[in-house]
């Protein structure tokens, strides 16, 4: 069985059941892996998101920030949404796949402005949660997974607009990129976009403050989809779909995905 799994920052997925619409319409992924849904749950769309063709339907949600959500055609077992980093933020999901492969859906904190933890409490709180994230990682050695989301970090030179000009902004600072990298090394993941992609300038969001934002291309890769080695040889396609980001009423993150047989 060859399945389609997309990760979407989606931006309040209420405003944006139609651009969801299309992403099924011209992509036909298997199962959506969905943050910053802001919802609470009682007020989620469940039975909307049904009617797109996906059967199961899980989600965790908060009034207006955060928020997680798997829309998939397939039943999805040990469904959970765990707290990290002491917070009762809805920021992680798991379910497990066919075959005995977890699935886990992620929504790292953007960090705020000021990469100073002392100067800015939001940023040392960013830290702690790829922190913790990777002491998770090393519990799980051996396991067959697949660890995808918006991870708010773009790790390598060639995923953002501009190394040099982005050294000191929050998403591509030193200390970031660190902590994302001994995550990585913890199972030794295999991140998808670069095993297809090694080179590529490759970006998953771009600002709401560029005017033209495909004419100034001032991008970042903060969207990711990772895999344990075991699943490496399973990986069929990657793929970002851009052209989201020119929808009406778009998130500031298009969708990525990637064709995995299981």
């Amino acid at each position: 069985m060859t399945l389609r799994i997309a990760t979407w920052n989606i931006n309040s997925v209420r405003i944006r059941i139609p651009l969801l619409k299309r992403l099924v319409r011209e992509a036909a992924p298997d199962i959506v892996c969905l943050q910053e849904t802001k919802v609470e749950d009682a007020s989620f769309p469940l039975e909307e998101l049904k009617a797109l063709g996906f059967p199961h339907v899980h989600f965790s949600g908060q009034k207006s920030y955060n928020g997680m959500a798997l829309l998939s055609k397939i039943k999805l077992d040990k469904v959970q949404c765990m707290a990290m980093a002491g917070s009762d933020h809805k920021r992680h999901m798991a379910a497990t796949l066919p075959g005995g492969v977890e699935l886990h859906n992620f929504y790292v904190p953007a960090g705020g402005d000021i990469p100073d933890p002392k100067l800015n409490p939001a940023y040392g709180f960013k830290l702690r949660f790829v922190e913790e994230m990777t002491d998770w990682a090393r519990k799980k050695k051996g396991a067959k997974m697949i660890l995808l989301g918006d991870l708010n970090i773009a790790p390598l030179p060639h995923d953002v607009w501009s190394h040099k000009q982005l050294l000191k902004v929050v998403s591509h600072t030193p200390a970031e990129v660190e902590r994302l990298d001994a995550l990585k090394e913890a199972l030794t993941w295999c991140d998808v976009a670069r095993h297809f992609k090694p080179e590529e300038k490759l970006y998953s969001w771009w600002s709401y403050r560029n005017r033209d934002w495909r004419k100034s291309d001032r991008g970042r890769r903060l969207d990711h989809i990772w895999v344990t080695p075991p699943l490496t040889p399973a990986l069929k396609a990657f793929h970002i779909h851009k052209n989201a980001r020119d929808w009406d009423s778009p998130s500031d993150h298009v969708p990525v995905m990637i064709d995995i047989g299981l």
